[in-house]
């Protein structure tokens, strides 16, 4: 019976979050709508078509939707040689291979910036997703189904730093584990389905072997 770990890779893997909320600031600033950062921050996680209409409302997503997106992308591409791997990453990974867990990457960033966190991690020969894999992001279940599929998991779990990762986790019917890497509060976390909360990478590399997979349900994985 193979497990497989499903990990978020934004946040959870990469140092990323507060350079998508600067990114994100700089793009609404360009078509003159102001919102708060703490805002920005509390919905990094969740996918950009989703992200503009939770921040600033459903007319700015009608107005402006597709032309923030566009700006973020510029803005973020300006600042990602900035980001580095959180201390640990790459121990993570392979520690969950040598224990012979199967692990997939379930990414709902561009392509492009999935690519360049692989060669900051240097994880080896294991599957990967991107927002081009789904039609529906984070918290939708869609990219975990996806990852699960490529990992051909029959138990699972995931493992991401947002409660949109929890979200999408519950949604997937699988359980998650949460990081504090990414901004969120353990409280926060739990009460989107955390199982267990970890302040950082190496602390649950230690405790891999404890993870609580649960049956894949998903009729397509």
């Amino acid at each position: 019976m193979s497990n497989t770990v499903v990990l978020d890779v934004d946040g959870t893997l990469v140092d990323t979050n507060y350079h998508h909320t600067v990114a994100w600031l700089r793009a609404f600033r360009s078509v003159d709508v102001t919102v708060p950062g703490w805002r920005v921050h509390r919905s990094i996680g969740m996918g950009g078509d989703k992200l503009v209409a939770a921040v600033a409302g459903d007319q700015v997503e009608r107005d402006h939707g597709d032309a923030l997106r566009a700006a973020w992308e510029r803005y973020f591409d300006e600042m990602i040689d900035e980001i580095q791997p959180f201390e640990g990453a790459h121990r993570l990974i392979r520690a969950a291979t040598d224990l012979g867990l199967a692990v997939v990457l379930a990414s709902s960033g561009k392509r492009k910036h999935v690519e360049h966190y692989l060669k900051l991690l240097d994880p080896g020969d294991i599957d990967w997703t991107s927002s081009d894999d789904v039609d529906d992001s984070k918290p939708a279940p869609d990219l975990i189904q996806v990852a699960l599929r490529k990992a051909h998991g029959s138990r699972a779990v995931v493992i991401g730093d947002s409660v949109w990762d929890c979200e999408a986790a519950g949604r997937a019917g699988l359980p998650s584990i949460g990081l504090l890497t990414g901004g969120f509060g353990e409280d926060e976390l739990v009460d989107r389905g955390a199982s267990a909360v970890y302040a950082d990478l190496d602390t649950l590399r230690a405790e891999l072997s404890d993870l609580p997979f649960a049956e894949v349900t998903d009729p397509h994985a």
